[in-house]
């Protein structure tokens, strides 16, 4: 989401193709195990030859020990070797015990992202990949709204009411985005006011209404959920069943994990307990 400032990160030989998406979208980098000839000459012309490319180095190892020093005083942790695979997700707590192949793969993405992103994080996924992080945060609750409106801004930029926006011939792609943004946010009137939509669109879209956008999250459903520790009240599902969430796994290890199961059995829910904690600062 980020304009500027952005690296990109591939696990594969960057090809001819990815490149030329890669090309015309802002980005300052990108990282990955090697290039193909043609496609490191499309991504040495970015930005006027200043584009950043790097080549993955298959031997490197990180220190054992991650060592940050704050004000004079160092702190130290050792690196997170876990390994995240699908026998996390054995240890079914709710009385919905079925995690469908999708799921699973989204809830091992949801737990990956969770061992790279600052604590407090939850993460919310679906259909392979992340639509919402939230990370850094001082509550639980805070991380699980923040990356669950991330998944709702996610959701409603694939309305109908959104895809077919009159743009205008010619707008930059990052207009269009900034804009989408706008619309389906709170100050919506800041694009619609006369005087302003007239840069962008052919005609003034019509309000996007707190009912129909309610209406539009209400479809959306099949969302995992994981998070880097404990739940402590049900009020985190609560807030993650507004996004479409009906596959959890987190930690456990709650003195209230009744009450969060409970309000998973309220809606469903399937909840598995991983018994890892994925902290990392």
């Amino acid at each position: 989401m980020s304009s500027f400032g952005d690296f990109i990160s591939l696990s594969d030989v960057c090809d001819v193709q990815t490149a030329k998406l890669i090309q015309h979208e802002v980005s300052d980098g990108i990282i990955a195990p090697g290039y193909d000839a043609d496609a490191l000459e499309i991504l040495k012309a970015k930005k006027k030859g200043n584009y950043n490319v790097i080549k993955i180095d298959p031997s490197y190892k990180p220190e054992p020990i991650e060592r940050k020093q704050v004000y004079g005083v160092t702190f130290e942790q050792g690196r997170n070797e876990f390994v995240i695979n699908e026998e996390l997700l054995s240890n079914m707590v709710t009385e919905n015990k079925e995690f469908p192949e999708s799921a699973k793969i989204d809830l091992m993405i949801a737990l990956i992202t969770l061992k790279y992103t600052q604590s407090n994080s939850v993460c919310y996924t679906k259909g392979g990949q992340a639509i919402g992080i939230g990370a850094g945060q001082q509550s639980r609750i805070h991380c699980t709204r923040l990356a669950g409106n991330k998944a709702d801004n996610w959701y409603l930029r694939q309305c109908p009411k959104v895809l077919n926006l009159p743009w205008k011939e010619g707008l930059k792609p990052v207009d269009k985005d900034n804009a989408i943004d706008l619309y389906i946010g709170e100050e919506y009137m800041d694009l619609l006011a006369d005087g302003a939509w007239e840069r962008l669109f052919t005609e003034k879209p019509s309000v996007f209404t707190a009912e129909q956008k309610r209406e539009w999250l209400d479809g959306n459903t099949g969302v995992s959920l994981g998070s880097d520790a404990f739940f402590p009240f049900g009020d985190n599902i609560e807030r993650a069943k507004k996004s479409g969430v009906e596959y959890i796994a987190q930690p456990g290890g709650s003195i209230r994990d009744e009450n969060v199961i409970e309000t998973c059995n309220k809606y469903n829910m399937a909840m598995c307990f991983t018994g890892m904690r994925l902290f990392h600062h």
